[in-house]
């Protein structure tokens, strides 16, 4: 059973990625030059992507990995090179359509399925990895951690995910986009502290098998985000 607030910021999302700032985020995933606000973005995104990518195997032929939120597919086609048959699924048709476009042909036996779509569908099956990079930053704390029990449920080794860790400096970014709201602008992130994600992680129910291993933040510019790794004992 899926949070009703969860629902409902989900199609937000939904509408934002697929509609508003599709043009935006594809260049913002390519090669194309951009100003220093979305430069200093994409660069914490790629270093972000490049934490979560090591603290997965190296080698990950024959298993099955979940990119959550996949964008543009950088993420997915990094895994994919490295063996592993991922399911790449985001709730934005423009951008799964974009990742398919530039998905490059490799030869290390990975595989990738893009689909459109709810990343907690059951019809997805089950995983030995699940990845999910800035997808659950804006959603409520305890939607979130509600989204990564329904994950861990069908995950057998690790999930990673990020988060968008609460500090003064994303609270006045925050409270200056509310002052100054704009039909184009993305649903806000929703900042936590960790030890505010670790105790809703540790009550939640369907989350006993599973403990924090790792937690990195990554911060530049205008990009700030923590990842965090959940793995079972």
């Amino acid at each position: 059973m899926k949070p009703a607030d969860y629902v409902q910021r989900r199609a937000q999302i939904e509408t934002y990625f697929d509609r508003t700032a599709a043009e935006a985020w594809a260049r913002l995933t390519s090669d194309a030059p951009v100003g220093r606000i979305r430069a200093s973005v994409r660069a914490g995104r790629d270093r972000m992507r490049g934490t979560l990518l090591s603290w997965l195997p190296a080698d990950l032929r024959g298993r099955r990995l979940l990119d959550a939120g996949c964008g543009t597919g950088a993420l997915a086609v990094e895994a994919a090179r490295r063996g592993a048959e991922v399911v790449a699924i985001d709730l934005s048709p423009t951008l799964v359509d974009l990742a398919r476009q530039r998905q490059p042909v490799f030869d290390s036996g990975g595989s990738i399925e893009f689909r459109s779509g709810d990343m907690l569908d059951p019809a997805l099956g089950a995983f030995d990895h699940v990845v999910g990079m800035d997808s659950l930053i804006h959603y409520e704390p305890a939607d979130a951690v509600a989204v990564l029990a329904g994950l861990a449920e069908r995950t057998h080794r690790s999930v990673l995910f990020t988060f968008a860790p609460s500090n003064p400096a994303l609270q006045l970014m925050k409270a200056v986009g509310q002052l100054f709201p704009r039909g184009n602008r993305s649903p806000a992130i929703v900042p936590v502290t960790e030890q505010r994600l670790y105790r809703l992680i540790d009550a939640h129910p369907r989350l006993p098998a599973w403990e924090l291993r790792r937690s990195e933040r990554i911060s530049g510019g205008f990009y700030t985000s923590q990842a965090m790794e959940l793995v079972r004992p």
